[in-house]
């Protein structure tokens, strides 16, 4: 497939797709946790050394997403694996438009088909995979809490 073709169709359909699908309530980088609601099927877990607290939830596209947040609960980074994107407008709220600036800018000079990493000076996110199994990872490098890595965010 050319990358005329993957730059012009396929990708703004995954990203039409994407972030058309209704999501559920949950926050945005940088901003406060959302509590679980009642109808939510959220698991919240939290590390033994306090760090930090992932909060679990599978989006009406069978996608697990994980939400990490501080004990003080600010949202630093979201994870996700499943069969469909996750809306990232919606999870990357405010660093959306750098995020797309990146993005752009990445997909006119790249030869990935399945896997991107777009490192800007406020967020991080990499996303790779083929149609039914994505993954990906998005992060504030600078809201990470003390002693807690990239590689942890998993």
């Amino acid at each position: 497939m050319s990358k005329v073709i993957l730059f012009y169709v396929v990708w703004p359909a995954v990203l039409a797709g994407a972030m058309s699908a209704p999501g559920m309530c949950r926050a945005e980088l940088g901003g406060m946790a959302s509590p679980a609601a009642a109808s939510d099927a959220a698991v919240v877990h939290s590390l033994t050394s306090g760090l930090f607290q992932v909060r679990t939830t599978t989006d009406d596209g069978g996608t697990t997403i994980n939400e990490y947040s501080t004990p003080a609960g600010e949202v630093f980074a979201y994870t996700w694996q499943g069969p469909t994107m996750p809306d990232l407008k919606a999870l990357l709220g405010s660093f959306y438009d750098s995020w797309h600036d990146g993005a752009a800018s990445a997909q006119a000079s790249e030869s990935a088909l399945h896997a991107t990493r777009i490192a800007r000076p406020d967020v991080i996110v990499e996303s790779g995979g083929q149609m039914r199994s994505y993954v990906g990872r998005a992060w504030l490098p600078r809201a990470l809490p003390a002693g807690v890595s990239a590689d942890d965010l998993r």
